[in-house]
């Protein structure tokens, strides 16, 4: 492979990491969401399933983290990339694949009643 390949093969893998980061996130709030719901429409007093849910704000938290740690890593592949001098790389959007938009996705969720 070239370099040029290379490049946009590690650039690929960045973009695809920070996109599962960021469903993952949507995903984990989504799930709080559902049972927060899920207890509201039972009925049941908030201490049900406090515990279980501290477990899944933890994981909030640590996807949070993890997102913080690829975005500085992405950051310091930039700084790489002007250090070794390989010329401008692209900005924005125009580098990334499309991502889907919100209205595109489908999440089911829970209504309290």
């Amino acid at each position: 492979m070239d370099k040029a390949a290379v490049i946009a093969s590690v650039a690929g893998d960045l973009n695809a990491t920070e996109q599962s980061l960021d469903a993952a996130i949507a995903r984990a709030t989504t799930l709080v969401q559902s049972m927060i719901g899920a207890r509201t429409s039972l009925s049941l007093s908030p201490v049900t399933g406090a515990e279980s849910q501290a477990k899944a704000m933890e994981a909030i938290a640590a996807l949070s983290a993890a997102r913080a740690a690829i975005v500085a890593c992405h950051t310091e592949l930039a700084k790489d990339h002007r250090r070794l001098g390989w010329g401008p790389y692209a900005l924005g959007v125009l580098d990334k694949p499309p991502e889907a938009s919100m209205e595109e996705t489908t999440v089911a969720r829970l209504r309290a009643v």
